[in-house]
């Protein structure tokens, strides 16, 4: 029996290796896979889209909010790894009499390279999730400095995650830490995701393709409300899948911000 303890430090005991894994979460889905976890992932949600053969043969437990318990518990897990932020707390709770659960708690890179070593734990793949981190480490100091070069550095920003109502991505979530990242600041000083305040001007606009699906037909009506703003479509996935997603985030920055100054 061992014990390990997730980031909202609550402790789960497992007697072995799980071998029957359900995943409530996109990007910690996409890390599972990337861990080699094939045959231990039976279940994952209808969000979980990535690597697209688990999204077409793996079974299906609903939404990361709204997930089927009947159906996680007829596939009979031994493990269900979610998120504090992305998964329902009444769902959670209501699972923990179906199997052990090990949820993330992730609002910077910081807590993102910790769910990678936690998991990777968890699941005895501690050896490739330890590789990732370090890759993962060593491109996003690539990125900064290459920020602290650049021009875009200190420009203002606006992250819309959603339509009617006009949603943005606020202070305290991943998404203004990536932001940062890029070394961009947001505008708004407002925490998670609130309604977007008229009036305000950043440099940029950011439209991201999720969870609301923003694309070209949006960004006239963004160029009225932001006449002072550039309007920008941005690939969502980079800025909020915190698990090896990252690896491919730093390089998509650095392409995001070169070609910003040329806008």
């Amino acid at each position: 029996m061992k014990t390990f303890v997730d980031q909202m430090n609550h402790k789960i005991r497992l007697e072995s290796v799980p071998r029957r894994i359900v995943s409530l979460v996109p990007s910690q889905t996409q890390l599972l896979h990337y861990l080699g976890l094939e045959d231990e992932v039976v279940g994952i949600t209808k969000f979980c889209i990535e690597p697209n053969i688990w999204f077409r043969e793996k079974a299906r437990v609903g939404g990361t909010k709204n997930v089927n318990l009947e159906k996680i518990k007829a596939l009979s897990p031994d493990l269900i790894i979610g998120n504090k932020e992305e998964n329902d707390r009444d769902n959670i709770e209501k699972m923990r009499s179906i199997a052990p659960i090990w949820m993330s708690d992730i609002v910077d890179l910081s807590d993102a390279l910790g769910m990678m070593r936690k998991i990777g734990h968890l699941v005895d793949r501690s050896d490739k999730a330890e590789q990732l981190v370090s890759e993962v480490s060593k491109r996003f100091s690539e990125l900064r400095t290459f920020v602290e070069s650049s021009e875009i550095r200190g420009k203002s920003v606006l992250y819309f995650i959603w339509s009617s109502p006009n949603m943005i991505a606020g202070k305290n979530t991943f998404v203004d830490d990536m932001l940062s990242a890029c070394g961009l600041v947001n505008l708004t000083n407002l925490e998670r995701y609130p309604k977007a305040v008229q009036g305000e001007q950043p440099d940029f606009v950011f439209l991201s393709s999720e969870p609301f699906p923003f694309s070209e037909k949006h960004i006239d009506d963004f160029h009225k409300v932001y006449p002072k703003s550039k309007i920008v479509l941005v690939d969502g996935e980079m800025f909020s899948w915190y698990g090896s997603k990252l690896k491919e985030a730093p390089a998509y920055f650095k392409s995001l911000l070169v070609s910003m100054l040329s806008i």
